[in-house]
């Protein structure tokens, strides 16, 4: 059986926002035998000299101590799993998502907080900039999410918020066969927004299609874990997307949330895209974004 994840990219500024993706980062490639990247990167912008007069390390130095604390996390945890550290100088987004396409990167694990201010940015703003960018899925993971030791990370349930499209379809080929390899449980969820045509005539007309729609997506998604014997159960709820999908996250206390990064427009139901960010923004738990420009897995 060919490996589905082979390399897994953890990038990371040394702060507790980075820990908190490397121990997501470290467990997913442990559970699926996947070798680990660390980079951390020196921006190109701070010019030489510029906070001498500060009582900072030098920034080479900190990025060195910051992979090495990720390798030595990685080694602790599982000494067989192949890891290779990275200092890179660049703007940081570019010099993640360059990393990632040269080495043939399959997912990329990053924390949503990082250092701020004098200390640096990496996290946070980049984070989301390497959402919009990236080719490859990735793995978002907020602060409060660091609370499990390594090796009690949860796997067990996954929601799977879909809308239909092309890229919720990539989404669902991707959160099924993660599922399958971790052997995990799936919820579906479609949300309804009627906020667009609150107003219009045909209104109830709209809402009914919807919900159908809504129900044969949901029935698309437990026909493929069928296939490859990952439980699927699905509902549908009616509201904003930005708000239903973190909610229904903490109501039925899931793991882990797979969702695609492109999906519908207009009344056509969208919650892709802007709402993928904004759900990355408030969900409690990992967000596991994937671009519609993904390979199939």
């Amino acid at each position: 059986m060919s490996r589905f994840i082979e390399a897994i990219l953890i990038p990371t500024d040394g702060s507790d926002g980075a820990l908190a993706g490397a121990k997501r980062g470290i467990a997913l490639a442990s559970r699926i035998d996947a070798d680990v990247h660390v980079v951390s990167v020196v921006e190109s912008q701070v010019r030489e000299g510029e906070f001498d007069d500060l009582e900072f390390p030098p920034l080479e130095e900190r990025a060195e101590d910051a992979v090495e604390e990720i390798a030595r996390l990685a080694a602790d945890h599982d000494d067989e799993l192949d890891v290779t550290t990275t200092i890179r100088t660049g703007t940081p987004f570019q010099s993640i998502r360059e990393y990632a396409s040269r080495r043939e990167i399959d997912v990329i694990v990053m924390g949503t907080k990082g250092r701020t201010g004098l200390d640096r940015v990496l996290l946070g703003s980049v984070t989301e900039n390497v959402l919009r960018t990236a080719r490859t899925p990735v793995l978002a993971v907020p602060p409060n999410a660091d609370e499990p030791a390594i090796d009690e990370v949860p796997f067990d349930r996954f929601l799977l918020p879909t809308d239909g499209s092309d890229g919720a379809a990539i989404a669902t080929e991707w959160g099924i066969e993660l599922a399958r390899r971790l052997e995990s449980s799936v919820h579906a969820l479609y949300s309804i927004d009627t906020s667009p045509f609150a107003d219009e005539p045909a209104a109830t007309e709209l809402l009914e299609a919807l919900e159908h729609r809504g129900e044969k997506t949901i029935a698309s998604v437990k026909g493929r874990g069928e296939d490859v014997g990952v439980s699927v159960s699905g509902s549908t709820v009616t509201g904003s997307p930005v708000r239903e999908i973190p909610a229904y996250a903490t109501e039925t206390d899931v793991d882990l949330i797979v969702m695609g990064t492109h999906g519908r427009t207009g009344i056509g139901q969208w919650f892709l895209g802007s709402v993928t960010e904004n759900v990355v923004r408030q969900a409690e738990v990992p967000v596991f974004c994937v671009p519609v420009s993904a390979e199939q897995p």
